[in-house]
Order: structure tokens, then sequence, then C-alpha cells
């Protein structure tokens, strides 16, 4: 096979807001490293340190992946990956044993970024489909340990017991966290960038709204750690405020 019929390694996709896709094709780790190696020298302020999340969604059924070893390669190239995409069961093992949190394959349509020399353009857009009708919010009871994963499809989530650090919580409504909040969150899963967080204690790990993120440490820092707490986004912009 020649080069020019070779499939590329991947196709990187931004999102609506400060968050990109990189989306594997291929497990092949010669063809990722050097195809982000060529993609990083286009635009080299652009991928310097920016978080990702690591689409598997297109991958082959019978594609191998060596997690482990394509970190270690967004890191070399500046990228960090934050999550993945994915429904397979053996991607989300991957993904917990990594610390990654798991995201649902995407209900948007999205176009991809354009890198055009010396003006790179990180932001692509992206178009919410008819959304599906908001099913009735979804309630926890029992304590939401490590390793342990609730996503709410289509609708609220509201959890009225600790959610420890490892846990991860996933809605494509709004979150609340009526008990110490330990984990992470990400509210506005398929973009609804209106959704908002709550926490009753504030001490997580990872909080994001549609693809905006604060971490820990991030969100140590501010005045509002280990109180109550919502988390709103302001234009691209994820703000601390008080209940």
């Amino acid at each position: 096979m020649s080069q020019a019929d070779t499939p590329p390694a991947f196709v990187l996709k931004g999102s609506m807001l400060a968050i990109s896709i990189l989306q594997l094709e291929t497990g092949d780790l010669e063809q990722i490293d050097n195809a982000l190696q060529e993609k990083v020298e286009q635009a080299k302020d652009f991928f310097q340190h920016i978080p990702l999340v690591l689409a598997l969604d297109k991958l082959p059924e019978d594609s191998a992946i060596d997690l482990p070893a394509v970190q270690r390669l967004c890191q070399q190239h500046g990228l960090k990956i934050m999550a993945l995409r994915t429904e397979q069961a053996a991607h989300i093992a991957l993904a917990q044993s990594q610390q990654l949190c798991v995201l649902p394959p995407s209900g948007m349509r999205e176009k991809f970024i354009s890198l055009n020399e010396g003006n790179p353009q990180p932001v692509a857009e992206k178009i919410v489909e008819d959304a599906a009708p908001k099913l009735p919010t979804q309630f926890i009871t029992s304590p939401v340990r490590s390793g342990m994963q609730i996503y709410a499809e289509d609708r609220d989530l509201v959890v009225l017991a600790p959610v420890s650090t490892g846990a991860e919580l996933l809605a494509d409504g709004n979150i609340h966290i009526w008990a110490p909040m330990r984990g992470r969150a990400l509210a506005g899963v398929k973009g609804d960038a209106s959704a908002r967080i709550f926490c009753q204690q504030l001490a997580a790990d990872l909080l994001c709204i549609a693809g905006i993120y604060k971490l820990g440490e991030d969100l140590r820092r501010d005045p509002r750690w280990g109180q109550s707490a919502q988390l709103i986004l302001d234009g691209e912009q994820l703000k601390v405020s008080p209940l």
C-alpha cells in the first residue's frame, strides 16, 4: 500500500468550547506518532498543553489500542488526554484503569478544524441535532464509590449521598450533589452550555460543563472550596459561585 493510500491515523476535531477531540481511526502507534508530529508542526502554539478527549468510537471493532502508549505519545507532543469517548466495555475498562473520565458517543454533527498556515483556528462549529425530550430527573441515594460511573442520559442527575474520589457523574442536564463531592462531575455532556453543577460540599477532582472544566488543583484555590457552591458557564469560563 502506498503512502497516499494509507488511511489517516486520526482525525482531530474541536469542540464548540475549549476542549479538542482526538478521534483515532487506527491503533497503529507509528501512524499516530507521525500524524501527531505533522499536525503539531502546523500550529505549535495551539497544540501546547491543550486538554483532549480521545474518541475511540470510530475505531474498527477488531482494532487493539494501547492506551498508556497513546497517552505517552500525546504527552510527548504537548497534549493531555482528559477523557475517553467510547461505549465499548473494553475501552471503558481501559479508561478506568488509567483514571480517565468516560464520555458517551457524541450526539452532534462536527466539522473539522481548519489549521491555516500562520493562523490556526482552534474552534470548529458544533451543531446540536434535535434534542430528545428531557426525561424525569434521576435520583441516586447510595454512596457513589471510587470506580463507579453514573450517566443520566437526557435528564438531570441528583445525588443524595457522598461521591468518592475516582467516581464519575455524567449528565446531559444539570448535576446536583447534596453531599460531599470528591469525584468527577461532567454536566451538559452533549453540549448544553446552560447546564449547572450544584455541590453541597465542594471537594471535587474535576468539574466540567459542556467541555469546559476545572481540575481539583484549581478548585482548591477557590474560596468556595469545602463549602456549598454552584458552577456555571460564563462565556468560555467555568465560574464558581455561592448557592
